[in-house]
């Protein structure tokens, strides 16, 4: 890579970086807020100011990217992210936030597990042994049949298998939608669905509770804002190792704010789940630059490509 193509990715990595660095920050005060109001009431907060958020940054462009190609999967996709929102939300209730952190990072194995069935992509040994040690350092956290096991951590498993399925709709989606529909998309069926839920479980808030709901919405706006402009600068596979910030980030803020602190196999099992993933994305950025070589070959040997004035 050139100096100049390492320069133009800083930006996309300082996006990102402020991104993953925000997402805990929300998880937190989601988990501070579920205390005292309903998991559905917390939810529909974060969906109405991130729906706020999304109209004023794209303003005048509103109505344009409102626009969908693809409804159907536009509403799975919504479906899946509402569902591993409300799954996440509520698990944060009654496990550490930095143990609901790291077992939420199953998602990546678990698309490398479901592209198979769904996508009828091929998976060599190499990935699947990454994905098999991802799973054993996930039980390592959750630490099933044994003194201190949290029943809510499967929720936290549960979330991260709708956050694959997730992923690999936009993934769909991304050849057909702009980004910014996508994001339009996210909020306004978060909004509508919870609009409907929410007031059979209100409880109404005190000025503060309002404004950390306000602060949540906003977080998860701009974060989801960041990630779509990030992409716009740099690949996937530069991004995706910054990706584990969230974990270190998270793990302070569960200590400094709830005094919770990852137990010595928390801690193992996250480092080893850390290294598996890391593991998955360089293997996915070396196909990637295989694939990326052997298309310019291919464009030099047909003159494809070239310009034919």
């Amino acid at each position: 890579m050139s100096e100049t193509a390492k320069t133009s990715t800083l930006p996309g990595i300082a996006l990102f970086v402020a991104a993953v660095c925000l997402f805990p920050f929300m998880d937190a005060t989601a988990k501070y807020l579920s205390a005292e109001y309903h998991v559905a009431q917390i939810v529909w907060a974060r969906y109405t100011f991130h729906l706020i958020v999304v109209a004023a940054l794209l303003r005048g462009s509103l109505v344009k990217y409102m626009r969908s190609r693809n409804l159907r999967l536009q509403g799975l996709r919504t479906v899946l992210m509402i569902g591993a929102t409300f799954l996440f939300f509520t698990a944060l209730r009654f496990i550490p936030l930095a143990n609901a952190i790291a077992i939420n990072f199953l998602a990546p194995l678990l698309v490398v597990t479901f592209s198979v069935p769904l996508l009828k992509e091929k998976v060599e040994p190499v990935r699947w042994l990454a994905v098999a040690v991802g799973f054993g350092a996930v039980l390592l956290i959750i630490r099933p049949g044994v003194e201190g096991f949290q029943w809510a951590s499967l929720l936290v498993v549960c979330s991260a298998s709708c956050y694959a399925l997730y992923q690999l709709v936009t993934r769909r989606l991304s050849t057909v939608d702009h980004p910014f529909t996508t994001l339009f998309y996210s909020g306004i069926g978060g909004f509508l669905v919870f609009s409907i839920w929410a007031p059979f479980e209100w409880r109404d808030p005190t000025p503060a509770a309002w404004l950390l709901m306000v602060m949540m919405g906003l977080i998860g706006g701009l974060s989801h804002y960041f990630l779509i402009r990030a992409f716009a600068y740099a690949p996937a596979s530069v991004l995706a190792p910054f990706n584990y910030g969230t974990i270190v980030v998270g793990t302070a803020i569960g200590y400094v704010w709830f005094g919770n602190f990852p137990d010595q196999w928390a801690i193992a099992g996250t480092v080893i789940l850390i290294v598996s993933g890391l593991s998955l994305a360089w293997r996915e950025a070396r196909a990637g630059m295989t694939a990326r070589r052997a298309a310019t070959k291919l464009a030099s040997q047909t003159g494809e490509g070239r310009n034919p004035r």
